[in-house]
């Protein structure tokens, strides 16, 4: 399939960008939004983003066909895991869910308020998932937001096949995207980008965030989602022989999920003792699952840094089993494909991700706060096996410890069109309010 040059991520590699390219692409799209973009109505743009999201889901639709195609190369995802990912992201896509997400933002008041989108919306988009990318572009259409989306170096294929999604099915619309790639920290292009951005969106590490704030006009809104991390728990009334089984395929979801690669995805399930089935046990089934998945569902290629890094801690963790009781390990043979480590340290540990995950047993959730002190405002999500009632006292005590997503077991790398990002609404952030006072 070879795409159209319609955007500057198009072009051969050889091709070099200069800012004057990028001043030049931000003035037609702002061209373009008021040709093709103020004028359309909320419905008409959930309509075609909920037609684009339907041909994603179809096994023979040519983007599609095309991502999982050149995706594994590219992004070091297995076809399955690009599949499964892309078909969760894309489902979420139903005029009812938009409807939800816009009257959580917007309210229903709008007789004596009024809201625009950015004339200009530039997203820098990180390089690690999809996912988060299609997203941005998604909101920038709702708000009428002419965009321009710069990608990681190496990480443009997925949401340029997007935007050519959306390009096909109404060129118009197509022609108020652009999107680009280079390596980040490209003084020259970026200055000439954030010039003409009333908003720019960023996700990546905390350095990188204030260095692009650090650049910014003073007049230019900042939308900065940084690094964050999450765990998962496992109430002990779910530990039970008939339910257990159901419990332990949720756990391996969210470790199989775009393979941890996210700030939503488990570094450590923390599991309550006292169950009818023991922590340890559970260990055991999620590895014994997670063999399962691998054989379904296979991780991938990973970089060789990434492969000895998994290397040295299951290396540390071998050496210590047998000499403590209080730690197990289990691996994948002859490969990095996946770890589970049960040790009764309950500090949170920092996992190598890419299916490395370690279950911690805890006598209650006060041991768990403990734990995860160090982390502290780093939370983005918790992912919950617990009885209804036990859920909602955990989601309480998590809120107040500052928490800003709680979720059940197996939905962790899968939030809502309403999730709220980082507790911020993702929409509402990005418009701008004008009150008529009669």
């Amino acid at each position: 399939m070879n795409l159209p040059n319609y955007f500057l991520a198009d072009l051969p590699p050889e091709a070099t960008l200069s800012p004057a390219m990028i001043v030049a692409a931000c003035d037609t799209l702002k061209r373009n939004r008021e040709k093709y973009l103020l004028s359309r109505s909320t419905d008409e743009i959930v309509k075609i983003l909920c037609e684009v999201a339907a041909e994603w889901l179809q096994p023979d639709n040519k983007f599609r066909r095309h991502a999982l195609e050149l995706g594994p190369a590219q992004t070091g995802f297995s076809v399955a895991t690009l599949a499964r990912g892309l078909d969760e992201f894309f489902r979420r896509f139903t005029p009812e869910n938009f409807q939800v997400m816009l009257a959580q933002d917007l309210g229903t008041d709008t007789d004596r308020r009024f809201w625009r989108g950015p004339n200009l919306l530039v997203h820098i988009a990180a390089g690690n998932l999809p996912n988060p990318a299609l997203l941005s572009l998604t909101l920038g259409l709702l708000t009428r937001s002419a965009q321009f989306m710069k990608c990681a170096s190496g990480a443009a294929l997925l949401p340029r096949l997007f935007a050519h999604s959306i390009y096909e099915l109404d060129p118009k619309l197509g022609t108020c995207l652009e999107l680009a790639e280079w390596r980040g920290g490209h003084v020259a292009l970026e200055s000439a980008l954030f010039a003409g951005a009333d908003c720019v969106t960023a996700t990546g590490g905390d350095e990188t965030l204030l260095a692009i704030r650090s650049r910014l006009p003073a007049k230019t809104r900042f939308l900065g989602y940084g690094q964050r991390v999450s765990f998962g728990i496992v109430a002990r009334e779910v530990l039970r022989e008939e339910e257990i089984s159901k419990v332990v395929a949720r756990a391996a979801d969210d470790v199989i999920d775009w393979n941890q690669n996210g700030c939503l995805s488990p570094h450590v399930i923390y599991v309550e003792e006292r169950g009818a089935v023991e922590s340890d046990k559970f260990a055991a089934l999620l590895a014994a699952e997670l063999m399962q998945r691998e054989a379904a569902e296979p991780r991938g290629k990973i970089s060789v840094e990434e492969s000895a890094d998994i290397a040295a801690r299951r290396s540390m963790y071998e050496t210590l089993a047998p000499h403590r009781g209080d730690i197990k390990l289990w691996s994948s043979p002859n490969s990095t494909a996946w770890t589970v480590v049960f040790e009764h340290e309950v500090r949170f540990r920092f996992s190598p991700l890419n299916r490395f995950i370690f279950i911690k047993p805890v006598p209650d959730v006060a041991a768990v706060l403990q734990g995860v002190d160090e982390i502290h405002g780093k939370v983005s999500t918790v992912g919950i096996a617990a009885s209804p009632e036990k859920a909602k006292e955990l989601a309480l005590r998590f809120a107040g410890w500052g928490v800003t997503r709680v979720c059940p077991l197996g939905q962790m790398q899968n939030p809502p069109l309403t999730w709220r990002h980082d507790g911020r609404p993702a929409f509402g952030d990005l418009i701008t309010w004008t009150d008529f006072e009669l």
